[in-house]
């Protein structure tokens, strides 16, 4: 049985089978998924920064970290792990560095907040940084970058959550981290560059789908809890369970464990509660931090330099005459452009999951073109 399972697709050949999922209108999944959310007891402002966030992901095609989390949000609004209400405490602020608790209140409003705190500051002092702890998921991080960058802003986001562990320290066969995700917004001429990656080589998400589907990996991405290396998914699932490999494997995992760790000081460490604290459930620790090039060497210099590189990178002759090489962010903002215009094509398993939400709240399904 094991053996037969499919492997899953490379990111670069699941376009075409983009083709075959049903596509609906990027303005009006964000107003059914707002709908959900208000249904469930969020307040227009949060509901609305949420289901942006969230049907954003999708348009970037971080499908995993889109729409497919709202029914597990809510699910948590509904058993009350998810502060429908309020706004964060204020655990410690200096001019242009704060620190929150984020109360369980919903994330992507959090992180948002975060942005729309730090940004003026950063114009102000060069530099401001945000650290929340306690608040719930934050979905997809490169779902806020593109707007900072485009304003001229660097943005940096990093996060944890400190109620799961499912990634190994390297040569362990335990688990301690989350893959603990980290964002990078950069400015450029020619657009930004849009980085979003984990301290571990897949995440939590894709592991639950592909094991959902019956897929394996691509590659060895996990360890049995004999510290076997394992291309199902399905090892995560055993008891004990075994790990997500840290980023860069049995061979530089060194690498993701570094920088699993660097992320861990930046979100639980600077917020002062993390790991190290009782569990709350599912949720994130934050790290937000805006730079403002304009206070260091300048704008322009910023964009000479940046744009140099970008230059350079897209220069670089291919290893496949095919595939050019490319930027962090291009392919998604590419399919950003092209999902507004056409429709955003949802993986199959979404909207079926969300029905009977639908139908519990009084919301009408969107319908699809």
């Amino acid at each position: 049985m094991t053996d037969e399972r499919k492997r899953a697709p490379e990111a670069e050949k699941r376009a075409p089978e983009a083709e075959k999922r049903p596509r609906f209108d990027a303005a009006a999944l964000t107003a059914f998924g707002e709908a959900l959310l208000r249904g469930a007891g969020l307040d227009a402002g949060k509901a609305r920064d949420v289901a942006e966030v969230l049907v954003e992901g999708d348009l970037l095609g971080h499908d995993t970290h889109g729409l497919h989390l709202l029914g597990g949000y809510l699910g948590e609004l509904e058993k009350g792990s998810m502060t429908a209400d309020g706004d964060p405490g204020v655990i410690a602020e200096r001019s242009s560095v704060a620190t929150w608790d984020g109360r369980r209140l919903p994330g992507p409003w959090l992180v948002r907040r975060a942005i729309a705190w730090g940004a003026p500051r950063a114009r102000e002092h060069g530099a401001a940084t945000v650290a929340i702890r306690r608040s719930h998921h934050i979905a997809c991080l490169a779902a806020y970058l593109e707007q900072p960058a485009r304003e001229g802003l660097m943005v940096v986001i990093a996060s944890s959550d400190p109620a799961v562990a499912s990634v190994a320290p390297f040569g362990g066969t335990q688990p301690v981290f989350t893959p603990n995700p980290l964002a990078v917004g950069i400015p450029a001429s020619g657009g930004p560059m849009m980085i979003d990656i984990s301290a571990s080589i897949t995440t939590n998400g894709m592991s639950n789908r592909l094991k959902a589907a019956g897929q394996r990996g691509a590659h060895p991405w996990w360890l049995d809890a004999d510290g076997k290396p394992s291309d199902d998914p399905a090892v995560l699932f055993t008891q004990p369970p075994g790990t997500i490999l840290p980023l860069g494997g049995l061979d530089a995992g060194h690498k993701g464990y570094g920088l699993a760790l660097t992320i861990e000081a930046l979100t639980g460490g600077l917020a002062g509660h993390g790991r190290a604290d009782p569990s709350e459930g599912w949720g994130a620790t934050v790290f937000v931090q805006i730079y403002d090039p304009a206070a260091f060497a300048g704008s322009e210099a910023f964009l000479r330099q940046s744009d140099w590189v970008a230059d350079a990178c897209h220069a670089s002759k291919p290893r496949d005459p095919a595939r050019p090489v490319r930027l962090p962010g291009e392919r998604g903002l590419k399919l950003r452009a092209e999902q507004l215009a056409q429709g955003v094509a949802l993986h199959p398993a979404i909207m079926p999951a969300l029905e009977p939400w639908a139908g519990k709240l009084g919301v009408a399904l969107p319908a699809a073109r």
